[in-house]
C-alpha cells in the first residue's frame, strides 16, 4: 500500500446499535386491573385522582360530555393540559385506560343528517383518544331505527373506517361494546359484533364486553354453565383472543330482559358468586374488568371497587372516607338528593348573605341618626 494512505479494517467501522423494541405498557404487568369510569368534571386529571383513590388500577372517562352534540373540533384537548393527564396517569400507573364515546353517536343512523355528524363525532372521539393516551376507545354500534339490520352492520362499520380515515391509530384500538338489545339496537347478538369486525379486518379493534348487556340480551352467565356457554359463543364469533376489557356490571332487570339497567355487584340478578367466577375464570386472565355501576348513596363505588379486588381475593387500599361523586354514573333518586342538599345549601348562603347585608344597613341607618343628634 502506497504511503500516506489509511487502511480500515471492517471491524472497527462504527455501526449504531439497533433500537430496542418497545416493551409492553407498565400496566401489563401480570396483576388484575380493576378500573372504574371516572367523572372529568373540573379538571380532567381530576378523574386519574378518583380512581386511584378508589383503589383502581385502570379507568374509563368520556373525553367530552357524552349527552351533547359539539362542534367539529371545538373539544379538541390542548397539548398541555393532554401532556399533564399523560405525565400524571404514568406516575399513578393506571392502566389500560378507555375512553368511552359520546351516546348520541349512531353511525348506522338512516337519517343522512344524523349519521354524518355521527361519523364526525366519532372522529374527534379518536382524536381525544389519541392526545389523551388511551388504549381504548369504546363505541356501542348503533341503532338501525327500522332499516335493514344487515345494512345498519355494514353502515357502522363504513362509519368507523369514515371516522379514521387518514389517522395513524398506533397504540389506540376501538372496541364494539355488546348492547341489551333495546329498540333496535345493533350489537346484542355477539354475532353481529363479529360482522362489524369482519368489516374491519385491516384496523385495530376488538370487543368489549359489558356483563349486564350480556344478562339482558338473554346470555344466562349467573350460572356455571350458562357462563361457560356464553364464553363458548363469543369464542366461535368474535374470538376471545378480541375481547379485550369488561364492563362490570350487576343487573336490574331479569334474564332476558333488553332492558339496560345497571345495579351494584352483588346486588342484581348476576349475583356475587357469578362475578367471582369471571373475574376468576383462567380464559379471562389479562382483561381489565371496569366499573360502570350507580352511586345510589355515598360511597357505593369505594364499595364495588373493593368488592371486586375482594372477589380476587386481594385487599386494596382506599382513600378514608366516601365521597359521593367520584363517578359519573349516579341514579335518579341520587342525583335528586344531592341537588336538594346544593339547593338547600345555596339558599342558606343567600340567607346569611342577605341578613348580613340588613344588618349592615340598619347599623348604617343608626349612625346616620347619631350624627343628626
Amino acid at each position: 500500500m502506497g504511503a500516506g494512505v489509511v487502511e480500515f479494517d471492517d471491524e472497527d467501522e462504527y455501526r449504531p446499535e439497533p433500537p430496542k423494541p418497545a416493551g409492553p405498557p407498565y400496566w401489563q404487568d401480570g396483576k388484575p386491573r380493576i378500573g372504574i369510569h371516572t367523572s372529568i368534571a373540573g379538571e380532567i386529571t381530576e378523574a386519574l385522582e378518583s380512581a386511584a383513590n378508589l383503589g383502581a388500577n385502570a379507568l374509563q372517562i368520556f373525553s367530552a360530555s357524552p349527552r351533547m352534540w359539539h362542534s367539529a373540533g371545538a373539544t379538541l384537548v390542548p397539548e398541555p393540559v393532554a401532556a399533564r393527564f399523560r405525565q400524571r396517569r404514568e406516575e399513578l400507573r393506571l392502566g389500560p385506560m378507555a375512553i368511552h364515546d359520546n351516546y348520541l353517536i349512531n353511525l348506522c343512523s338512516p337519517e343522512r343528517v344524523l349519521r354524518v355528524r355521527s361519523i364526525q363525532t366519532f372522529h374527534d372521539e379518536v382524536v381525544r383518544a389519541l392526545a389523551l393516551g388511551a388504549e381504548y376507545l369504546v363505541t356501542h354500534p348503533g341503532a338501525s331505527m327500522g332499516s335493514d339490520r344487515r345494512r345498519a352492520i355494514e353502515m357502522v362499520a363504513q362509519g368507523i373506517r369514515q371516522a379514521v380515515r387518514g389517522m395513524k391509530l398506533g397504540h389506540l384500538r376501538i372496541l364494539l361494546e355488546n348492547t341489551s338489545g333495546m329498540g333496535s339496537a345493533i350489537g346484542w347478538k355477539v354475532e353481529e359484533l363479529q360482522a362489524v369486525l369482519a368489516l374491519c379486518r385491516d384496523l385495530p379493534m376488538g370487543v368489549c364486553i359489558d356483563t349486564a348487556h350480556l344478562f339482558h340480551a338473554g346470555y344466562p352467565i349467573h350460572t356455571q354453565d350458562g357462563l361457560e356457554q356464553t364464553l363458548q359463543a363469543i369464542e366461535r364469533t368474535v374470538g376471545l383472543r378480541s375481547v379485550y376489557m369488561f364492563h362490570v356490571n350487576d343487573s336490574k332487570t331479569p334474564l332476558g330482559s333488553r332492558v339496560d339497567r345497571h345495579a351494584s355487584i352483588g346486588k342484581g340478578h348476576i349475583g356475587l358468586e357469578a362475578f367471582e367466577r369471571i373475574l376468576n375464570h383462567p380464559l379471562l386472565a389479562g382483561r381489565a374488568f371496569v366499573l360502570e355501576t350507580p352511586i345510589e348513596k355515598p360511597g357505593d363505588d369505594r364499595r364495588n371497587v373493593a368488592t371486586l379486588w375482594k372477589l380476587l381475593g386481594i385487599e386494596v387500599k382506599q382513600a378514608p372516607g366516601a365521597k359521593d361523586g367520584f363517578t359519573m354514573y349516579r341514579s335518579k333518586k341520587g342525583a335528586a338528593s344531592a341537588k336538594a342538599v346544593a339547593t338547600t345549601r345555596a339558599r342558606k348562603s343567600v340567607t346569611r348573605r342577605s341578613g348580613r347585608r340588613a344588618g349592615a344597613k340598619l347599623k348604617g341607618v343608626r349612625r346616620t341618626a347619631k350624627g343628626k343628634r
